[in-house]
């Protein structure tokens, strides 16, 4: 058989990643973003990651990287490059504007030296599609942003100030008009891209993929482990307390059932609003963020999983967390828009129930409902792992974007023979 056979996909090619998120954090784009460079160094590509300092979603820099201001380490096989940014205690306009803009300095005076065979950025942030497009465009090579979200748009609709909505516009602007392809996580954000200009036949599918391991321990046991009584309905929200998520309504559906426990696990910069919002509260509980090793037996542990959204807040992206929850089995209630992102994945895993977004009354009927008919509650959480199974998997998901990466590199070379 023919050396050249042997060879691995990527075999020879050095691929620099730009990612404001990254390994060691545990939710968000970070993860996403690990688990697809150490696939592409597995696959024998010299891969570099060009990223921050670990802050999700606690927007705290982590311990020991605190003070650091240029890190350059190896993880799993990659080369991962880190440059220190600013980081916001509280979201706001001005201050992650500041968090752009440092993030987007640091990147660019102080790239990995390396001249990579193409540049892949993760968007958000918006630093890191900037970045992205002026560093292909200065080594001459392919560019491929990956939009798991789109800034301007959810800044437009979470209430950021105008002035700077538009700005985050046109960095994705910019961003977006300089690819050679462009790869969205789900079809809802096909419009958003093409409103940046991009022609549609340049728009690939790379959908999110499960980064969670099947529920393993006894139900019971982890329930009583975290003190939650049997006849007492779990609710629970995992992943970032941000604005966009728009938690209030959980607060105050708690406030407005006390006989059903509502727990909020996770971190962000609205935890702090929300603790205050919920003053007295016995039937409400904050959680850290859980660890690999047990996250998905405590979402197996709850009764009905949430996920929610502002009302404004549709076609910005699909909440990494959904993945999550088909695999762990349990119903979805998503009191979110109807339409988006997040409403689609629901209805087509048909794992769960839809309510209106921002109706804490709304959201208890549904979850009394599935708790009232555990037997329909049951068959409407099976269906999460094998919708996982069919469409979500983590070797389909890595597929499409080696699919993705091939087709940049055929398209180049066709050019350079021309």
């Amino acid at each position: 058989m023919p050396e050249s056979e042997h060879r691995m996909p990527f075999e020879g090619r050095r691929l620099l990643m730009v990612s404001t998120n990254y390994a060691p954090e545990l939710t968000g784009p970070g993860p996403y973003a690990a688990q697809l460079a150490e696939h592409w160094a597995r696959s024998g590509a010299e891969t570099h990651v060009l990223t921050g300092m670990p802050h999700y979603p606690s927007w705290r820099t982590e311990a020991p990287y605190r003070g650091v201001w240029r890190a350059d380490e190896e993880r799993s096989g990659v080369q991962v490059h880190r440059r220190r940014h600013y980081v916001p205690p509280r979201q706001g306009v001005l201050r992650r504007g500041v968090f752009e803009a440092s993030v987007l300095a640091h990147g660019l005076t102080a790239p990995p030296a390396q001249r990579p065979d193409a540049v892949i950025a993760q968007m958000p942030g918006l630093a890191s599609g900037v970045i992205g497009a002026r560093l292909a465009r200065r080594h001459r090579v392919p560019y491929i942003p990956v939009v798991r979200n789109l800034t301007g748009v959810a800044a437009a609709r979470s209430g950021i100030r105008e002035a700077g909505a538009a700005l985050a516009a046109r960095a994705e602007r910019y961003a977006l008009g300089a690819a050679t392809l462009v790869g969205v996580i789900h079809e809802s954000l096909v419009p958003r891209v093409t409103a940046h200009g991009v022609d549609p036949g340049r728009i690939r599918l790379v959908p999110n993929w499960s980064r969670t391991q099947a529920p393993s321990a006894d139900r019971a046991a982890t329930r009583a482990r975290l003190g939650w009584r049997d006849g007492v309905p779990v609710v629970l929200h995992s992943g970032t307390m941000g604005r966009k998520q728009g938690l209030e309504v959980l607060v105050d559906a708690a406030r407005l059932a006390p006989d059903i426990r509502v727990v909020l696990m996770g971190d962000g910069d609205q935890r702090d609003a929300l603790l205050a919002r919920a003053p007295g509260l016995p039937n409400l509980d904050f959680l850290p963020p859980a660890g690999a090793d047990e996250f998905t037996d405590i979402l197996a542990a709850a009764d009905v999983l949430v996920v929610t959204q502002c009302a404004s807040v549709r076609g910005t992206g699909v909440p990494s967390k959904l993945t999550s929850y088909f695999v762990s089995g349990r119903p979805v209630v998503a009191s979110v828009a109807d339409g988006g992102g997040a409403a689609q994945e629901v209805q087509r895993s048909g794992a769960g129930l839809l309510v209106a977004p921002e109706d804490p009354a709304a959201v208890l009927a549904a979850v009394r409902k599935l708790f009232e008919e555990p037997a329909a509650a049951d068959r409407l959480g099976a269906h999460g792992p094998l919708y996982v199974a069919r469409h979500l998997s983590r070797e389909a998901g890595l597929a499409r974007f080696d699919a993705l990466l091939g087709e940049v590199f055929d398209e180049a070379g066709e050019s350079h023979r021309r």
